[in-house]
């Protein structure tokens, strides 16, 4: 049975409605949650930004049964790894149990904003390895010393530890984080339901760790009032995360987006209100091996419609056919 998930996606709302959204898809019945971690929308359209770690304290505290997870914050330089430790168990405490860590390599359009250069791949993929190395060490309670070739860590302890420490995932999207995924993580995560990812990812010790996968899509009475939607707020989507990560700022995704038409982005995700055309969307993760789908409803302004249609129609329609 393949559980689906809710995104509250900080890029197109404010802090106080993602926590009223998130209580909403509680009760909707979503069976988790995950939450982007942000400094810059993708496009100005989108609207917003605020600080992924606040909202998640938030709505540990207003819900009471939906996991929550981040997908993904970066350890790289916007947050130490330390740091992000620190962060994370006391989210597993105020959670009581409910929260997974998300780790990813990031994209310059949110860790620029603290200097010192955007690195290449593959140091990037150094810095990730390194900074879930001193992550899992911290969540161990003890003091760390960590002197690396990315990072120093100096007689560090978290003493707020929780019994249980939040599972690691680690997002994918070729060889090298496949491999970091399998061998070091406790979840795989990625946003195209590719098969070879997770191949990789279990011939490099990821067997029978779970997979979480998320999916775009815009809900609307009026189909093309969703594919407008969708095209003005994230028709950034299809340029693929080797382009994704490097591009330094909202007006750069502006530019390289100028020639994505709606009818491009209404082929390549699901629009209107049709639960089959939905549930065919979600279809490939199931097929590819994903257990997990969480769905990212496009528009901040449209989340409480979105959140009644999937009470109603969406979530019967999926568990049918995928469970």
């Amino acid at each position: 049975m393949v559980r689906i998930g809710y995104t509250m996606m900080t890029e197109q709302a404010g802090p106080r409605d993602l926590v009223r959204h998130v209580v909403r898809a509680e009760e909707a019945g979503f069976d988790f949650s995950v939450t982007s971690d942000h400094y810059f929308p993708w496009l100005r359209a989108q609207g917003h930004s605020p600080y992924a770690w606040s909202v998640l304290g938030a709505a540990a505290q207003a819900t009471s049964r939906i996991p929550l997870m981040t997908y993904v914050t970066c350890p790289l330089r916007r947050y130490h790894p330390a740091v992000v430790a620190q962060k994370a168990a006391t989210m597993q405490l105020l959670s009581e149990g409910r929260f997974r860590l998300g780790l990813g390599s990031g994209e310059n359009l949110n860790e620029r904003v603290v200097g010192g250069g955007w690195p290449p791949v593959d140091v990037r993929h150094e810095m990730l390895e390194e900074a879930v190395r001193i992550i899992r060490a911290l969540f161990g309670g003890d003091h760390v010393t960590h002197h690396g070739r990315h990072y120093q860590v100096e007689s560090a302890r978290l003493w707020d530890v929780p019994e249980e420490p939040p599972p690691i995932g680690i997002a994918v999207s070729g060889e090298r984080s496949c491999r970091i995924a399998g061998q070091l993580g406790d979840l795989v995560i990625a946003t195209e339901p590719e098969p070879g990812l997770l191949e990789t990812f279990d011939r490099n010790g990821g067997g029978g760790k779970p997979r979480v996968g998320q999916l775009p899509v815009s809900y609307d009475p009026d189909r093309d009032t969703a594919v407008k939607r969708a095209h003005a707020q994230f028709r950034w989507f299809g340029l693929g995360w080797k382009v994704n990560a490097e591009l330094p700022h909202s007006d750069s995704f502006e530019s390289a987006t100028r020639f994505v038409t709606p009818d491009d982005v209404a082929s390549s995700l699901p629009c209107g209100d049709d639960p089959d055309a939905f549930v065919e969307a979600v279809r490939p993760y199931a097929e590819a091996g994903f257990e997990e789908v969480a769905l990212v409803q496009i528009g901040g302004d449209t989340q409480p419609e979105f959140l009644d249609w999937s009470a109603r129609t969406l979530l019967p329609a999926l568990r049918e056919a995928l469970g």
